[in-house]
């Protein structure tokens, strides 16, 4: 809508509930997918595991920044929050006038069962954010719509995440369409490709109709021995260019020039004999 914001614009839009479950059973299964969570730029390379689990009676007791850090560096996942903070910068536009400066990505998400200090100790660090498993942030474990966040559990959590489903009346968890997610071992089995039709060859692309007579490859194709034919008429030519023209002399007849003269007295005779016959 343009100019300032409406009471009337459309704020939000309605979607079904088990539509929204079925976007956050997704979501969580997507962080537990390594390739998906590299995908999405996270750093990911020095950690034990996919999904992290972490003890409950260690995570929960920190109440230190500090502490936090040192948590997260023994767990390998400081990388990321370091990427994080290289991240931060000015935001292009004018969003930066509207309470929006500063732009960064997102680092881990810590998932917990109940509030407990750590909160606290958590919250300062750039890109980390927290969210209890009893109330599942769409838009923290999807940002953007990009599956593969990030996600650190506490073991408490990880426990209580089937009662968190198992509790929502008419919903039951998506199942996996393939047992097997090797999708190029199943396409190349010989069980699937015995029901496959043969390739199609590509058909050959059709060149520009030419003129043999002008162009000379394509007299070459339907004439081999015009090559041989032009190369003999180029060569005749060169060796009458090369050859010294003879100079002929003119002949004259001795005779030609009484003839003509005979010729004139014979008209003038005639012409004579018709005037006479006309004035007669």
């Amino acid at each position: 809508m343009f100019a300032p914001t409406k009471i009337w614009r459309r704020w939000h839009k309605k979607i079904n509930v088990n539509q929204k479950r079925y976007a956050v059973a997704s979501a969580l299964a997507a962080t537990a997918v390594p390739g998906l969570v590299m995908a999405r730029g996270h750093k990911v390379d020095r950690l034990a595991e996919i999904p992290l689990v972490v003890d409950s009676k260690i995570i929960d007791n920190l109440d230190k920044t500090k502490k936090a850090v040192q948590l997260l560096k023994a767990l390998g996942a400081l990388g990321d929050v370091l990427r994080v903070k290289s991240s931060r910068h000015v935001r292009p536009g004018k969003g930066k006038l509207r309470n929006r400066r500063y732009v960064q990505k997102r680092g881990p998400l810590i998932i917990y069962d109940t509030k407990q200090p750590m909160i606290r100790a958590f919250r300062n660090i750039p890109g980390v954010e927290l969210c209890s498993v009893h109330s599942l942030n769409l838009l923290q474990l999807a940002p953007g719509g990009h599956l593969g966040r990030f996600v650190i559990w506490t073991s408490d959590a990880l426990k209580n995440l089937d009662s968190v489903f198992a509790s929502k009346k008419g919903f039951h968890l998506p199942r996996g369409v393939a047992t097997n997610p090797d999708i190029t071992r199943i396409i190349n089995s010989d069980e699937i490709q015995s029901h496959l039709r043969d390739k199609i060859p590509r058909p050959k692309k059709q060149g520009p109709k030419l003129n043999p007579l002008r162009n000379p490859r394509a007299m070459f194709k339907l004439n081999p021995y015009a090559a041989a034919q032009r190369r003999t008429a180029i060569v005749n030519a060169l060796k009458k260019a090369e050859k010294p023209k003879k100079e002929t002399k003119k002949v004259v007849d001795p005779n030609k020039k009484k003839k003509f003269q005979a010729r004139k007295l014979v008209l003038r005779k005639s012409r004579r004999s018709f005037s006479k016959s006309l004035n007669a």
